[in-house]
């Protein structure tokens, strides 16, 4: 039984949100390498791969703090030396994006939610000023008809803030909507909005199992989340299914005000 045939059972949900880092790219040896760069810049030892894999996931200002700290308790780290290591980091990581790559079954999954006409949207505690760019780069930006960054609004997850902005722009209950994330973060964000969470078990989720956390669901591929879908010896394969034309799918990056979201039309209405 697929995921969506367990926790909707003879529907699908109307609206399917996603985390980005950790669900549907791997962004953790850019992210890595801009925060070696930054630290050598302030005469620092780099963290390196696996340190920054455990440290990301609240956003950038908390990977800096805990990159200055060595540890994910960042508690004690000066918030000047903070704020510098911030503007190094971000400049850092600005325009390297080479090393990131999306994960396996999530283009197959994105083109499957649309051909059935099921509403998506992307919230990350990435700051936004990368996500346009990035989604640009991995050519999945199409698919999201909603996008909001960790500076979008004034919360970020865990906070359910922009879970809930996005359900009321789109006009649909808890109950109709799904969040799909690979973080702690994710599934407390989910959870606090009413709405079920499925976990990645290939994520990040600062080195622990994300079965830890509960959500509702626990899947090691965004394929096992279709009807249709066949899992071999070879992979994990779909059948070939009837779909119903898809939907208008103009993109749209909400903001932090109305102004923002117009001007963020204008930005993406190509993708259309």
């Amino acid at each position: 039984m697929s995921g969506f045939e367990q926790l909707f059972p003879g529907t699908l949900p109307r609206l399917v949100m996603f985390d980005l880092d950790g669900t549907l790219i791997d962004s953790v040896p850019d992210l890595a390498a801009a925060v070696d760069r930054m630290l050598l810049e302030l005469g620092r030892p780099p963290a390196g791969l696996e340190a920054v894999r455990h440290w990301v996931g609240n956003g950038a200002q908390v990977l800096v703090r805990r990159a200055l700290a060595g540890d994910i308790d960042h508690a004690a780290v000066d918030d000047e030396l903070a704020e510098r290591a911030l503007a190094l980091f971000m400049e850092a990581y600005a325009d390297n994006h080479e090393l990131t790559v999306v994960y396996p079954g999530v283009r197959d999954t994105l083109r499957w939610l649309r051909k059935q006409g099921v509403e998506m949207a992307l919230i990350t505690n990435k700051p936004e000023r990368f996500v346009a760019p990035l989604l640009d780069q991995m050519k999945i930006g199409r698919y999201f008809r909603w996008i909001i960054g960790g500076d979008t609004l004034a919360q970020k997850k865990p906070d359910p803030a922009a879970l809930l902005f996005v359900m009321k722009m789109a006009g649909v209950s808890a109950e109709q909507s799904l969040f799909v994330g690979d973080s702690r973060s994710d599934v407390l964000a989910a959870k606090a909005a009413g709405v079920q969470c499925v976990g990645l078990s290939y994520g990040y989720n600062h080195g622990r199992p994300i079965d830890d956390e509960s959500p509702s669901l626990v899947i090691d591929d965004l394929r096992l989340l279709l009807p249709g879908c066949l899992v071999t010896d070879t992979g994990i394969t779909l059948a070939d299914l009837q779909a119903p034309q898809s939907r208008d799918n103009n993109v749209v990056v909400t903001g932090k005000f109305w102004m923002k979201v117009i001007k963020a039309l204008a930005r993406w209405r190509w993708r259309a």
